[in-house]
């Protein structure tokens, strides 16, 4: 098969589509035939070394939608299956950007029945990201919350996660996506003017630190997106950082919300696996609106 890989370093040059091994799954595995896979953030992350593993060829792609065409011993997955599924992990030798993967059987759900693969593959880990932030902030029903970043993928659909659960939520984003943000269900929108201590909480998905630290009431809570950079705590806040865990039945609750029209699938392009580095400079370009998905 043929996979995306890196073996060393750098921008979107160091990205190489290799001939592989297909993969054969274990004991509660699925190996899924990739339909789409979206390229995120920490594939470019990765790419740059930022995790670490020089030496290694290392697979790319976390975001997976296919059909599942073998399964291991001791999962509730056949042949044929359409799914979604979270390829957790940084440092690994193949990923999602393949033309089959393998991944635990728990980390899979059924795909939605209202999207077609390329718009299914922007789901499982932006979408898994923004709900586990939401948990660690724990808001109730009218709490006030602030997402940096709303017009992105995290931000986005925290925006929506949030306004369904009856959550009070100001967007800050750039001011030419006011409408998007918006009809993602921002009760408010603010362009940067904030004041200080003015939320019971903040989902920082811009990765603001200290500034969206500050924009939290006392005895608040901030959730950031990256446990590296989460600001030290202050004025009793509650402060945390989401480590995106796979969870199937969680994605299967997600994939419930699509298909009920409370989350928005946004892919920006699709790109044959072939041109990957293609892909990545565009990433690299930033101001994309949506994901940015592989088609093997």
């Amino acid at each position: 098969m043929r996979a995306a890989v890196v073996t060393s370093f750098g921008g979107p040059e160091a990205v190489r589509v290799v001939e592989a091994e297909v993969p054969e799954p274990a004991a509660r595995q699925v190996r899924i035939k990739v339909a789409a896979a979206a390229l995120n953030p920490v594939d470019a992350g990765v790419r740059e070394g930022v995790f670490g593993g020089a030496g290694k060829a290392i697979g790319l792609g976390w975001d997976v939608a296919g059909t599942v065409d073998a399964t291991g011993p001791a999962t509730a997955w056949s042949a044929g299956d359409e799914v979604v599924a979270l390829d957790h992990g940084m440092v690994k030798p193949l990923g999602a950007h393949a033309e089959y993967v393998v991944v635990p059987a728990d980390a899979v759900a059924r795909a939605p029945r209202t999207a077609d693969a390329v718009h299914a593959a922007t789901l499982p880990l932006n979408a898994l990201t923004a709900a586990q932030a939401l948990d660690l902030l724990e808001l109730p029903e009218g709490g006030s919350l602030l997402v940096t970043g709303a017009a992105g993928a995290v931000g986005g659909y925290a925006v929506q996660l949030a306004a369904h659960r009856g959550i009070d939520v100001t967007a800050l984003a750039r001011e030419d996506d006011e409408e998007l943000v918006r009809s993602l269900g921002a009760a408010r929108f603010t362009g940067g003017a904030v004041e200080a201590g003015s939320f019971d909480a903040v989902l920082d998905a811009a990765v603001l630190g200290g500034r969206a630290l500050a924009w939290v009431r006392d005895g608040g809570a901030y959730a950031g997106v990256i446990p590296q950079a989460a600001p030290a705590a202050e004025r009793g806040v509650r402060v945390g950082a989401v480590e995106v865990a796979a969870d199937g039945a969680r994605l299967a609750e997600l994939v419930r919300l699509v298909d009920e029209g409370v989350l928005t699938l946004r892919v920006a392009e699709a790109y044959p696996l072939a041109d990957a580095v293609k892909a990545h400079a565009r990433l690299a370009e930033g101001g994309v609106r949506g994901r940015l998905v592989l088609v093997p």
